[in-house]
């Protein structure tokens, strides 16, 4: 009687923490997912980076595509996981899943070849070794739940309601990252999101702490010929500089011991085509401005193609009655820009971006942001953009 009270009593300690495991492991597998899944093309440009550290540049034109169904994945083994549906197979999924995810991360982490690993997109961004660790703890929950992958039973017993929830889950993941590459990210978590005054973004604001940095010395006994490291601290506070017996080796070296305010927009140049800056006179202009991206006009799709000329069509239909200004913003060449212009006598005036700004605009290639007096009021994708009468009564007529 007493081994089985013992048995049953460890076995009812196994569920429990198995049961904590699957809670664990599938709220951050789907919170991962969704995060990402509202920025596809966010990831897809994280994506990219990997793709280029491991030679496989040729997937390239997919990593949106595959950004999609990752995170699909991610949605679906997590939620699966907490509903107990298909839970041998689950428990594969999500040890395959993580074995490549801990890789990746523990490679960037080492050889410092991606900044950020994107884990959780640009909500919540996290170091190399901060996502290898994050990865770790998810290894050895996620080998617990695999260990016990057989006690994994669902709670809802028809099997028609299963499996109709189940192709539930599948459709919802896909569709959340389908919609958001469409018709841009549901919630945006970059600088230029709506409502943000880009030159406020642009500069550090008065009294912030910048970055604390300490400069190493090494210094030599020359008498001696002994060498020791000394901070700046040290060196200024002893006077050293004035022991005529010592002299400073080569260069000093310097660390970041304090990380201070970080400006959001610290890159974005706007030049014309003679190279001149035109940032801000574009950015602060008081009256409603258009800015029209697209990081590579050669990337352009013909549908693509088509919503840039209905884009360029509406502007200059507005510009007839409306004080506007629209632009075109690209990092394209000029040879690029002049076969546009040939085929569509664009109205918008063009300079150039670099590309990494360009991304973090709008997620979208083109892709519209409205501006007015320096404040992103509204973006769009190509796939999205209102019609003339649509603007001229949300945002045209009702300027103050």
């Amino acid at each position: 009687m007493r081994y089985s009270a013992n048995t049953a009593q460890n076995q009812s300690g196994s569920v429990a923490i198995l049961w904590i495991a699957r809670i664990l492991v599938g709220l951050l597998f789907i919170f991962s997912g969704l995060v990402k899944a509202n920025d596809p093309m966010g990831f897809g440009y994280k994506l990219q980076e990997y793709f280029h550290v491991f030679n496989l540049g040729v997937l390239n034109d997919f990593a949106v595509w595959i950004a999609i169904v990752l995170c699909a994945l991610e949605i679906i083994l997590g939620a699966l996981l907490i509903l107990g549906i298909a839970g041998r197979k689950v428990a594969w999924g999500l040890l395959v899943l993580i074995i490549f995810f801990t890789f990746l991360t523990f490679y960037s982490a080492v050889f410092e070849v991606v900044q950020s690993c994107g884990c959780f997109g640009d909500a919540i961004p996290l170091t190399p070794w901060q996502s290898f660790i994050k990865d770790l703890i998810l290894l050895v929950l996620i080998l617990y739940i695999f260990r016990h992958r057989h006690k994994i039973t669902p709670f809802i017993h028809s099997l028609f309601t299963r499996n109709l929830l189940a192709v539930f889950v599948v459709i919802a993941s896909f569709s959340v990252g389908i919609y958001t590459f469409y018709f841009l990210p549901i919630i945006d978590f970059l600088p230029y999101k709506e409502g943000n005054a880009l030159p406020e973004l642009m500069h550090v604001p008065e009294g912030a702490e910048p970055d604390v940095y300490e400069h190493i010395y090494e210094i030599q006994d020359k008498t001696t010929g002994e060498t020791r490291k000394v901070s700046d601290k040290e060196y200024l506070d002893d006077k050293l500089w004035e022991d005529d017996n010592l002299e400073v080796i080569g260069e000093p070296a310097t660390r970041l011991i304090k990380k201070g305010y970080t400006i959001p927009i610290p890159d974005l140049i706007i030049t014309d085509i003679d190279g001149v800056d035109r940032t801000q006179e574009i950015i602060e202009n008081p009256y409603y401005n258009f800015i029209v991206v697209s990081t590579d006009l050669s990337q352009l799709s013909s549908s693509d193609l088509n919503a840039l000329d209905r884009i360029n069509s509406t502007v200059r239909d507005l510009s007839v009655d409306y004080n506007i200004r629209a632009i075109l913003a690209t990092a394209s060449s000029s040879d690029q820009v002049d076969h546009i212009n040939d085929q569509m006598d664009l109205v918008l005036e063009t300079f150039y971006v670099d590309a990494v700004p360009l991304k973090s605009m709008v997620r979208a290639n083109p892709g519209v942001m409205l501006m007015l007096n320096g404040t992103v009021v509204k973006k769009w994708s190509p796939h999205n953009f209102p019609s003339k009468h649509t603007l001229i009564n949300s945002y045209l007529d009702n300027i103050e």
